[in-house]
C-alpha cells in the first residue's frame, strides 16, 4: 500500500506542471478552487480504491492526502533553490508569495523529505496492523509546530498585508495534527503500563545515583534558560546580554518575515513549561505522560529547529539578518544541540520505561519484602 500511495503521490509534478502552464488556473481564486477540488479528489481515489477492503484506522486518509501535499512542497523547495524549473512560478506570484521565503523553504523542505518518509512508514504499519503510535506521535509535533510558526509568522509578519485565497489551504495542516494527536494519544498503548520489581528497583535511586538522568535534567535546565533567553530577544529586551546577542549572534531574530519571533514565543510560553514538566518527571518517579509527551515535543522541536537554523543560514534571508560569519560554529552547535535535546530525552523515556510506569503488586505478594532503596544498596556494597 505505501507503493501506491508514494507513486500516486507523484502525479502532484502533473497537477502543478498543468497549472504553472495554463494562465487561466494561475489566478487567486481559481488557485484556491483548485488546491480543495485536487484534495477532495485525493481523497476520493483513496475511498474508491479501498472500498471493499477499508483502511482499519482512518488516519489513513490523513497520511495518503499529506503525501501528495509533501511532493508540492519539495517541488517548491528545490525550485526555489533554483534546482528545478517550470513547477511552481505561478503559485509563489499569484498563489503564496511567502513560499519563497528561506524559513518556508527551509519548512518544505522538511516536509517534502521526512514528513513524506513519515506518512509512508507510517501507512505500511497501518496497512499491517503494527503499531505506529510513538512516529504518529513525533509527526503530530512536528506538524502541528510547523503550521503553527508558518500560520502565524504569514499573519504577523511583513506578508500580513498580503494575503491570498490560498492562505486557506493551510488550514486543514493546522487542524488535522490537533484531531490525529488526540486519537493517537488516546490509543492503547503497545508496551507495559504497569511496574514490578524491576520498575520498583529502578525507582528506587534518587537522581544522584542516575548519572544519566541527572545529565539529562542539566541539560534541560539548560535548554529553559536557553528558551528564555532568546524569547526576550525576541521581545526586544533592553538587556545588554540581549542586544549584544542579537547584533553578533542571530539577527535573524528581528526578520521582518515574522516567522523567528513567532518561534521564540511560542517556544517561551508553550515550550518551556514543558521542559520544566520532563525535569519534574525526570527526578519523580511514575510519571507515566512522560513517554508519550517527550516524543510529541521533540517532533516539534526538531522541525522548528531545522526551519530556524537553516533560515538564518540561507542565502535568501537578506546579509543584515543571517548569522555574522564570526558566530557561525557557536550559533550552529546551540542550535544542533538545542535540538538534540528533546531527542534524547524522548529516547531515554521511550527506550527504558521502567522510571515511568505505575507500580501494582501482584495478588500474594503483600507479605514479600520490595527490593531495597538505592542507599541501602549502596551501603551494603561498601560493606
Amino acid at each position: 500500500m505505501e507503493r501506491l500511495v508514494f507513486l500516486f503521490s507523484l502525479t502532484a509534478l502533473a497537477v502543478l506542471y498543468c497549472m504553472n502552464t495554463t494562465p487561466e488556473f494561475q489566478e487567486p481564486v481559481v488557485i484556491l478552487q483548485i488546491g480543495i477540488a485536487v484534495l477532495v479528489a485525493v481523497w476520493f481515489f483513496y475511498f474508491i480504491i479501498l472500498r471493499r477492503n477499508p483502511p482499519k484506522d482512518i488516519l489513513f486518509y490523513v497520511f495518503a492526502e499529506f503525501s501528495f501535499t509533501c511532493v508540492v512542497d519539495i517541488v517548491s523547495a528545490l525550485e526555489q533553490d533554483g534546482f528545478i524549473s517550470g513547477f511552481m512560478d505561478f503559485y509563489q506570484k499569484t498563489g503564496e508569495p511567502y513560499l519563497a521565503t528561506a524559513y518556508a523553504i527551509m519548512m518544505c523542505y522538511w516536509d517534502g523529505i521526512v514528513h513524506f518518509i513519515m506518512y509512508l512508514v507510517m501507512v505500511q504499519c497501518l496497512w499491517n496492523s503494527k503499531s505506529y503510535r510513538t512516529l504518529g506521535l513525533f509527526w503530530a509535533g512536528s506538524l502541528l509546530a510547523n503550521m503553527s510558526v508558518f500560520v502565524t509568522g504569514i499573519i504577523v509578519g511583513k506578508f500580513g498585508s498580503d494575503i491570498r485565497p490560498a492562505f486557506w489551504l493551510n488550514m486543514p495542516f493546522l487542524m488535522l495534527p490537533i484531531w490525529a494527536a488526540t486519537k493517537l494519544f488516546n490509543k492503547p498503548k503497545s508496551g507495559p503500563t504497569l511496574g514490578g520489581y524491576k520498575a520498583h528497583y529502578d525507582q528506587s535511586f534518587s537522581l544522584i545515583w542516575r548519572p544519566a538522568d541527572l545529565l539529562l535534567v542539566l541539560l534541560l535546565l539548560g535548554a529553559m534558560a536557553f528558551t528564555l533567553f532568546r524569547g526576550l530577544v525576541a521581545l526586544d529586551s533592553p538587556l545588554e546580554a540581549c542586544s549584544t546577542y542579537l547584533r553578533h549572534y542571530e539577527p535573524y531574530l528581528k526578520d521582518p518575515v515574522g516567522y523567528p519571533k513567532v518561534m521564540m514565543l511560542l517556544f517561551m510560553f508553550y515550550l518551556l513549561p514543558m521542559l520544566g514538566a520532563f525535569v519534574y518527571g525526570l527526578i519523580v518517579p511514575g510519571c507515566t505522560w512522560m513517554p508519550d509527551w517527550t516524543v510529541f515535543v521533540a517532533g516539534g522541536v526538531a522541525q522548528c529547529q531545522w526551519a530556524h537554523t537553516g533560515a538564518s543560514f540561507h542565502p535568501r534571508t537578506v546579509a543584515p539578518f543571517r548569522v555574522p560569519d564570526e558566530a557561525f560554529l557557536a550559533v550552529l552547535a546551540a542550535n544542533l544541540l538545542y535540538a538534540m535535546i528533546p531527542l534524547l530525552i524522548a529516547w531515554r523515556c521511550t527506550s527504558n520505561i521502567n522510571f515511568f510506569l505505575t507500580i501494582s503488586k501482584l495478588p500474594g505478594m503483600e507479605g514479600m519484602p520490595w527490593v531495597p532503596d538505592a542507599d541501602t544498596l549502596v551501603e551494603k556494597k561498601r560493606n
